[in-house]
């Protein structure tokens, strides 16, 4: 029988400073909400800009990639020296707040040429599903966001009810028509461990690098619950009847558009664990050991082009790395418990 979804407690989340968060909450909300303030927090900001939805990156002396934040007079002199209408800085959207309270914006220069401002901005526009696996943990969800938003505006140019053009806002937090208001939105998605006991079940998709495995993951469809789209994947994908099911945390994903991760840990019996695997949702699905999965977590960076594929993990800064690592810690303390008795 399926045991009810069960809450973890908010003690791992990170410990802030209460007042800077929510000064920092409080001014992002002000932007939001009125365009003079916003417009001039554009010109004492910080701006990452992309090309066609590919961020510009620099690399780091640790081989990860990094955005390099730039100032709104610096692409003032990009825009100028590139010949552009310096009007496109409008188009700029808001997408944070750093710790000093310094806004943060995203800008798209897809209609330049993506060598010239390259070069003007000594950086790389990468493909942010290659670039991804690179990008240093802290900076991965805001360059995430930013190109979430900006496909976002991109695809809202017009309202699916009236077909007339949608306006946004200074900060680019909503667009409207003459009667909506259109928000971004994320498609909810749950994607979990599977665990008999002893081994992880990870799965892989054709599109994976080679060697690569993952949770698994599927969207939720209207009407679902949590439980439901969870216990309904596991049965689609793999054949298996989820016992128990147990939630985790959640995240951004920017995959394939914009996507609400919600990550949990599910168990089935040991005794009905054999797998049918649906080779039209997956390429592959296995089971894991404790020690293989120990040592895909040591595999820091994808390998290299060329070189016999090893198992390895998504980055640390993905859902299903957290999940994969949550199973490691609970299998070793039962092992040590255990050994103990």
């Amino acid at each position: 029988m399926l045991r009810p979804l069960i809450l973890v407690s908010t003690k791992h989340l990170q410990t802030r400073c209460c007042s800077g968060f929510i000064s920092r909450m409080r001014y992002l909300n002000r932007l939001k909400e009125d365009d003079e303030s916003c417009a001039a927090a554009l010109q004492n900001g910080h701006m990452f800009l992309f090309h066609r939805l590919w961020p510009l990156l620099n690399r780091t002396e640790r081989g990860t990639l990094r955005p390099e934040p730039l100032t709104y007079s610096d692409v003032q002199s990009i825009l100028q020296r590139l010949g552009s209408d310096r009007s496109l800085l409008k188009e700029s959207v808001l997408i944070g707040c750093s710790e000093q309270n310094q806004a943060q914006f995203c800008l798209d220069l897809g209609e330049l040429d993506k060598a010239a401002v390259e070069e003007q901005c000594d950086g790389t526009f990468v493909d942010l599903r290659k670039a991804f696996f690179l990008l240093a943990g802290t900076k991965a969800p805001l360059v995430a966001k930013g190109q979430a938003l900006l496909r976002w505006h991109q695809t809202t140019r017009f309202c699916s009810a009236t077909g007339q053009p949608t306006h946004r806002n200074q900060a680019g937090s909503q667009r409207v028509c003459s009667s909506l208001v259109y928000y971004p939105k994320m498609s909810p998605v749950v994607i979990f461990l599977v665990s008999d006991g002893k081994r992880c079940l990870l799965g892989r998709q054709p599109s994976f690098p080679p060697g690569m495995f993952s949770a698994l993951a599927g969207f939720c469809d209207m009407g679902e619950t949590l439980e439901e789209a969870l216990s309904r994947e596991v049965a689609e994908e793999v054949g298996l009847e989820v016992q128990s099911i147990s939630y985790s945390s959640s995240q951004h994903w920017p995959f394939p558009h914009s996507s609400f991760m919600l990550g949990c840990h599910a168990s089935v019996s040991p005794a009905h664990s054999q797998l049918t695997v649906d080779r039209s949702e997956l390429e592959d699905a296995r089971w894991f050991s404790l020690e293989e999965v120990t040592c895909a977590l040591q595999v820091k960076t994808p390998p290299r082009r060329g070189n016999a594929p090893i198992l390895w993990l998504p980055p640390k800064h993905a859902l299903a790395n957290r999940l994969i690592t949550e199973w490691t810690q609970r299998q070793r303390r039962h092992e040590e418990q255990t050994d103990f008795q």
